[in-house]
């Protein structure tokens, strides 16, 4: 199984991917991680991959061209999976991990700063994914989860029989709530952009000038 993990700062990955059970699986070349700097992908000098929100706000927001060409040049096999990390996100669990081991290829965006352009999660990735109710400075430490709980169970990693026996593999949770306040999509330039030959722009309240309104679209999104 190829793992393919766009981000920003490629070296955090290198300490924790050349350990142990998942140094192991890649000698045996039961897995294979690539880590892909998004600033090959980018087309001016100062390698830019960020830009300020439109409709205001504080930070700065990951751009749409830059990973949509990383991910139209990674993506090679048929049975594969985009994900985009987000707080927002579908929680991941055993289950999830399970599905994902069964793939040829998981392409993981990793997003920094304030968030990722709305664009990137509606028309380039398959699912949206949290690994807890919680916020974290980027999305390098959830990739690595991921790639974690997956290649323990591909084949041949480890044995068979600790498999059987993992705590959360029947582990089943009822009555569980909780209400946590997610932030606002965002969107940054440019404002219009072809992604998959269809033109996809920036919703307009964004760009009115209109403070209050784009408060009120803030709040209901």
């Amino acid at each position: 199984m190829q793992f393919n993990i766009i981000t920003i700062f490629p070296d955090i990955f290198k300490s924790y991917f050349s350990e142990s059970i998942i140094k192991r699986a890649q000698q045996k070349k039961l897995v294979k991680i690539n880590i892909h700097n998004l600033r090959d992908y980018t087309t001016d000098n100062h390698k830019t991959v960020d830009d300020r929100p439109y409709g205001g706000g504080f930070g700065m927001v990951l751009m749409v061209e830059p990973i949509m060409k990383a991910v139209k040049n990674i993506r090679k096999h048929k049975r594969n999976k985009i994900i985009l990390l987000s707080a927002k996100g579908k929680k991941f669990d055993q289950k999830m991990a399970q599905k994902f081991s069964k793939l040829d290829q998981l392409i993981i965006i990793s997003g920094r700063y304030e968030g990722v352009d709305e664009r990137v999660a509606k028309y380039i990735t398959d699912q949206e994914i949290s690994i807890g109710d919680y916020v974290l400075t980027g999305g390098e430490i959830p990739a690595m989860v991921i790639v974690d709980a997956v290649t323990r169970l591909i084949p041949g990693v480890i044995n068979d029989g600790s498999l059987k026996e993992e705590s959360f593999s029947e582990l089943k949770i009822e009555n569980c709530k909780l209400k946590i306040d997610y932030e606002y999509p965002q969107y940054t330039r440019p404002e219009k952009i072809k992604i998959n030959n269809h033109e996809r722009r920036v919703p307009k309240v964004l760009i009115s000038g209109h403070h209050q309104k784009i408060k009120e679209w803030k709040k209901s999104s």
